[in-house]
């Protein structure tokens, strides 16, 4: 007999994105009138650069104005500026930011996941399939000091590409923890490797995608998020060298700094180690 699972439709996780981020609690950006107008201006001179050298017609402004309503009425924002948008901002961030090289969140993270201890494995399903990996490291300050109980939060991919939260057949937190650290900052992380993904397809950001003849894939990445008291928080994902997509992220989001190799212990599981700086905050 075969199992039919459902797959993730691009309504389905646009609108679980859309919530997600309406949920989580977001601090006004507290930007002056002058920095509103300064900011709207720039955004609103560039399309208007755009429509003028490129001779932009009025069926195709129509088309797009129908393609931006499409995008709110199914939840897309989310994914559309977090694939898009979001990595000019955190290189923006960056430019001011020392220690470990952050990228992109996404729009897959989910908050409230559960604790673990330093020595853990991720929650999972039991018959969870993909390569075991066995991640670890250590948080410690710009002084090479250690950050105990400072908080790995990590999240990923199944081996088919789906993430818990935003796919109907995977339980909630599936591959998802907040690990936290030793009293030397030490920690250690057992799940699967994750597969690459693609964005999902079939709405708004997908068309686009497709009429501009584009490719919706990301590389395979470990998501981290990790936090200590008195730090800067570090948000960042980790690539596995040899991936597909590594050179072409729909995202554009992969660095150097970020991709790690992982080495076969001889039983079948890999293992690799990388290390976090934080900064002061």
């Amino acid at each position: 007999m075969t199992t039919v699972q459902d797959s993730p439709t691009a309504a389905g996780s646009g609108a679980n994105a859309s919530q997600n981020f309406k949920a989580r609690t977001l601090s006004d950006a507290g930007s002056s009138p002058e920095r509103v107008s300064a900011v709207v201006t720039a955004v609103l001179q560039g399309v208007h650069t755009a429509i003028r050298e490129n001779n932009v017609t009025y069926p195709e402004f129509q088309a797009a104005k129908a393609w931006l309503m499409e995008v709110g009425e199914v939840g897309e924002w989310p994914l559309f500026m977090d694939v898009f948008v979001e990595h000019v901002v955190e290189e923006v961030a960056a430019s001011s930011q020392r220690g470990t090289k952050g990228t992109i969140e996404g729009p897959y993270y989910l908050g409230g996941q559960t604790r673990l201890s330093s020595s853990c494995e991720l929650p999972h399903r039991p018959d969870e399939k993909g390569t075991p990996l066995v991640f670890s490291g250590q948080v410690r300050d710009l002084d090479g000091s250690p950050l105990a109980g400072a908080e790995v939060d990590i999240w990923h991919a199944d081996a088919d590409g789906y993430y818990s939260g935003f796919a109907p057949h995977l339980p909630d937190g599936n591959l998802r923890g907040v690990v936290v650290t030793d009293a030397e900052g030490n920690f250690s992380i057992r799940t699967v490797q994750p597969a690459p993904y693609q964005i999902p397809t079939d709405g708004p950001t997908g068309k686009l995608i497709e009429a501009a003849g584009w490719h919706p894939w990301r590389p395979a990445h470990l998501h981290l998020m990790v936090r200590a008291d008195g730090h800067r928080t570090i948000t960042t994902q980790l690539y596995f060298a040899g991936g597909e997509w590594l050179d072409s992220d729909v995202a554009e989001a992969t660095k150097p700094e970020l991709i790690l190799d992982p080495v076969d212990d001889g039983t079948g599981v890999r293992r690799v180690s990388y290390d976090f700086e934080l900064e002061p905050a």
